[in-house]
């Protein structure tokens, strides 16, 4: 039996690979994470979306396209994209988020910016009325090693908000620090509710060490939400 999350995760990828990939586009940007899953899922069953390249932000969505014999093309081929789809930690009302948590937020911002449209999808639980309430792990900020002290002293004491806590992300199944895709460490930085995200963005990312921040700050033009009930909720920026 699927569970309700699951459920609501692949509602709302087929719906919005159903509203915004159409055969007309060229490049399709990929998000990471579970939920993109089920975006690749639903391309695969649309025989006309198949003429389309396809970006991956990460090792795991490179695999997905490959998998799925979709054609790939790297962001230096394709730097204009048509829309990009993925996930994220966190959405709140006027749709800024917080992603990383798989790490990979680096990719996920160039591919997120180089498209045209970008849209999130999600399950119920990543909605929020203020980023840092629900997801309580943190922003992840990308570091480059050797700054990753440097770093961790300039959070505790630069920022117009001072977090609640930072720890250097451990790895599961490997000994030491994560590394990222781009050879880097990342710091998981927890505010809490995160008062004005724009601000603390630009804090954060002038620090230097810094390597990428996983708040993508008035960037989505729409975010699908998979509720429990089976239904999708829509809810799309004011920004646009």
């Amino acid at each position: 039996m699927t569970s309700p999350v699951e459920a609501g995760k692949k509602l709302a990828a087929y719906q919005a690979v159903d509203d915004y990939i159409t055969p007309q586009h060229k490049v399709v940007g990929i998000g990471s994470g579970s939920t993109v899953v089920y975006a690749v899922e639903r391309i695969l069953q649309k025989p006309e979306l198949r003429s389309i390249v396809y970006v991956p932000t990460s090792f795991q969505s490179k695999l997905l396209i490959i998998e799925g014999g979709l054609t790939m093309g790297s962001i230096e081929q394709y730097s204009s994209i048509d829309v990009t789809i993925d996930g994220a930690d966190e959405v709140d009302e006027q749709l800024n988020a917080i992603k990383g948590g798989g790490a990979c937020q680096f990719q996920e911002k160039i591919v997120a910016e180089a498209a045209k449209r970008f849209v999130i999808i999600a399950d119920y639980r990543k909605k929020s009325s203020q980023l840092g309430t629900q997801w309580d792990k943190g922003v992840p900020i990308e570091v480059v090693p050797m700054a990753y002290k440097c770093v961790m002293n300039a959070l505790e004491t630069k920022l117009s908000q001072k977090p609640l806590s930072c720890t250097l992300r451990m790895a599961v199944k490997k000994a030491g620090p994560v590394v990222t895709d781009n050879g880097n460490f990342v710091i998981d930085a927890h505010f809490g509710g995160i008062q004005d995200p724009v601000q603390l963005l630009k804090e954060i990312k002038l620090l230097t060490g810094v390597y990428e921040v996983g708040l993508f700050c008035k960037m989505a033009e729409a975010a699908y939400f998979g509720e429990a009930d089976g239904s999708v909720c829509i809810k799309h920026s004011t920004h646009h």
